[in-house]
């Protein structure tokens, strides 16, 4: 077990130069390497740099790095422009598409009663540990696992085993985890390293993939005082030391404790990141511990197209809507198709405000009808953006109209709370 790099604080500000030479620096130490495979994020977590990190890996071991699988998850597939923009000069016959329906296998099992006692009773199944079949090959001698630990919904604390488990996982681990942790309540969960999904996940790792050649290469990214990312941290090794260096990090740089709830928030998503409400509704995650009672959440959405990546559960999402615990329990309990995508249903409660506040949603490429059969209100995105024009507002309170508004330009970036939020008052 070996931590190769622990780099970071909350002032640190790396250079592409830097980055490449600390991770060419670790991957040294690895020693010789006959085949590497690469589990890098998609475009959807383009800001973790693992772009430019999975091409400083191939650049260093040439062609023994054969091929590279994105860590999809549910996740459509990456288009070849998206990875050109991602990845760069990369051979695009590198890559591969995980299959997170067919193309897994089960390493072993998390048993029922582990599950239980994580989910405090609520929950007794056991919880596969599934992984893309290509990490099984004993060819590779490394599987490099690159991304960024940010604040996350279902996990607390995104990345470490998530990329792998998760990302290059199968229906029943990402189903059963998704739902305990919404069973579990997201808000008991965000920003926090060690949590029930994770303990699930860590318990796999410990259990079934201890003899994959896994590396963590993980960053953790900032803002600077102008806007713009920065780099904060590198953490690179093979167990769970390396994730909560960086997670104890994050903590420091992407959580913003505020003094007052926000009345109102309006939250953009990158035309090349946000296409889905799926990954979208990270601008209702990652707020919803800051809003006010009764305050409102813009959503600037210009390419936002569908509800869920996957068909079958964009399906799901347009059937039964974001209409609350109580409802979407329910419907789990009334309907197989909900019980069987679990989730599906884990996502429903975690975009849904649970009446506190209004989520109005302002998609490019959804209609008005889409977006309330749902249960949200509807926005018109061109009138918004010029009402809000992400251009001209700086990140946290700006002056609108005479109307003060809480800007958040990328939601994937950070976790935003009340004070009260976190301490019970």
């Amino acid at each position: 077990m070996s931590l190769y790099c622990a780099t970071g604080s909350t002032e640190t500000d790396l250079s592409p130069e830097q980055l490449r030479f600390l991770l060419t620096d670790s991957l040294a130490k690895l020693g010789a390497r006959r085949r590497v495979l690469a589990v890098p994020p998609d475009q959807s977590r383009e800001h973790s740099r693992a772009g430019e990190l999975t091409r400083y890996a191939w650049e260093f071991y040439g062609d023994r790095m054969t091929e590279v699988l994105p860590a999809l998850g549910t996740h459509t597939a990456m288009r070849p422009d998206q990875i050109s923009h991602m990845f760069g000069e990369m051979p695009q016959s590198l890559f591969r598409v995980h299959d997170w329906r067919n193309d897994v296998v089960a390493m072993g099992e998390v048993p029922a009663e582990f599950i239980h006692a994580q989910s405090e009773g609520k929950l007794s199944y056991p919880w596969p540990a599934q992984v893309n079949r290509m990490l099984t090959d004993p060819a590779y001698d490394l599987i490099l696992s690159i991304g960024q630990v940010v604040p996350h919904e279902v996990i607390g604390m995104a990345n470490y085993n998530k990329n792998i488990l998760v990302g290059t996982g199968g229906p029943g681990g990402i189903n059963r985890s998704h739902f305990l942790g919404a069973v579990y309540g997201m808000e008991r969960i965000m920003g926090r390293a060690i949590n029930p999904v994770r303990n699930v996940l860590n318990y796999a790792s410990d259990h079934f993939l201890n003899h994959l050649p896994i590396v963590y290469v993980q960053t953790v990214v900032g803002r600077r005082d102008n806007g713009t990312l920065a780099v904060r941290g590198m953490f690179i090794g093979d167990n769970v030391e390396c994730f909560l260096k960086a997670a104890e990090l994050s903590l420091k740089v992407n959580f913003e404790t505020l003094e007052k709830p926000i009345q109102k928030a309006v939250v953009y998503l990158d035309p090349q990141e946000f296409h889905s409400t799926w990954l979208g509704n990270k601008a209702i995650y990652r707020t919803r511990m800051a809003l006010a009672k009764g305050g409102e959440l813009i959503i600037l959405g210009p390419e936002v197209k569908e509800f869920g990546e996957d068909k079958a559960i964009d399906g799901l999402i347009r059937k039964y809507g974001y209409l609350g615990t109580e409802a979407t329990l329910a419907s789990v309990k009334a309907y197989a198709d909900l019980a069987n995508n679990l989730s599906a249903a884990a996502h429903l409660i975690h975009g849904s405000s649970e009446g506190r506040f209004k989520i109005t949603y302002c998609p490019g490429k959804l209609s008005k009808e889409e977006v309330e059969s749902v249960g949200f209100a509807y926005g018109d995105v061109s009138l918004l953006l010029k009402r809000y024009n992400p251009a001209k507002l700086s990140h946290g309170y700006n002056t609108v109209d005479g109307e003060e508004i809480f800007f958040i330009s990328n939601p994937g970036l950070g976790l935003w709370a009340e004070r009260s939020r976190l301490t019970g008052a």
